[in-house]
């Protein structure tokens, strides 16, 4: 027996030379991360320039993002090259379409009729000549249109932005060569 503990002896030196290397590198690596974090000095340096450091980040950004395009203003109406208003107004002209009255479908069967006046805009006083001889087709367009809806389709302002946009589409349809660049509405009446 004596042999064999003198054989586990070599090897539990064995163990511990390598249990003691792999201590004093563990070792040496708290003792460098704990050199770094243990030194006062050098931790408010650290945290100091950070704190510079995103200070720098916030504001260059705030600046570029919120402050850029009022300081160009700023500059602009310092040098009196604010923009300015056109000598002559958009050479643009309005057609009026004549009242439309239809009855709309309802969701019980009782009667619902629609009045509807707009007014359409147009690119100069040459077209209004144009939409004038196209009237009859301009105003079949919309009452096939106008029909078809029901009561829900017109609530809200939704509904009037939907109305707005399917007679402007339907509308270039029907002048075709002329383009009518919107349709605004003067007069809705549902009842």
């Amino acid at each position: 027996m004596a042999k064999n503990d003198k054989q586990e002896a070599p090897e539990d030196d064995a163990d511990k030379k390598e249990g003691e290397a792999g201590a004093d590198g563990d070792a040496a690596k708290q003792g460098f991360v704990k050199k770094l974090l243990g030194n006062k000095k050098l931790l408010i340096m650290a945290g100091g320039g950070l704190l510079v450091l995103l200070v720098l980040i916030g504001g260059g950004s705030y600046y570029f993002f919120f402050m850029g395009s009022s300081a160009k203003k700023a500059q602009m109406a310092a040098a009196g090259t604010h923009d300015q208003l056109p000598v002559t107004p958009p050479n643009i002209t309005f057609y009026d379409v004549p009242d439309i009255i239809v009855n709309i479908q309802s969701a019980d069967s009782t009667p619902a009729y629609l009045k509807l006046s707009v007014s359409l805009e147009l690119d100069s006083p040459e077209e209004k000549a144009g939409l004038v001889a196209l009237q009859p087709r301009i105003v079949d367009q919309f009452q096939g249109y106008l029909r078809e809806l029901r009561m829900d389709d017109l609530k809200g302002s939704a509904g009037v932005v939907r109305l707005k946009e399917e007679l402007l589409r339907r509308i270039n349809v029907a002048a075709a060569p002329y383009r009518v660049r919107d349709v605004l509405l003067k007069q809705m009446i549902v009842q």
